[in-house]
């Protein structure tokens, strides 16, 4: 039996910040993170927290699966 094995693309969070209306200056004060970190992620340089991905998405309103984009690896 295969199944598909999937690792962690590019960081969506600009797109979904975009879609919300919502700056990285209001999630990081929601979120109660720096400006910095939420730019870390977007940019990519940091990988969120599962933590942290799960708390942005109920703030943005998205799953937490389209925080990021999925590449598919093979089985």
């Amino acid at each position: 039996m295969s199944f598909l094995a999937y690792k962690v693309g590019r960081c969506l969070l600009r797109y979904r910040l975009q879609q919300a209306g919502m700056s990285q200056q209001e999630l990081s004060e929601k979120l109660g993170v720096t400006k910095q970190q939420i730019n870390s992620y977007v940019l990519n340089k940091r990988m969120m927290s599962l933590r942290i991905a799960k708390n942005i998405s109920s703030i943005i309103n998205c799953n937490i699966e389209e925080l990021y984009e999925w590449v598919e690896v093979g089985d």
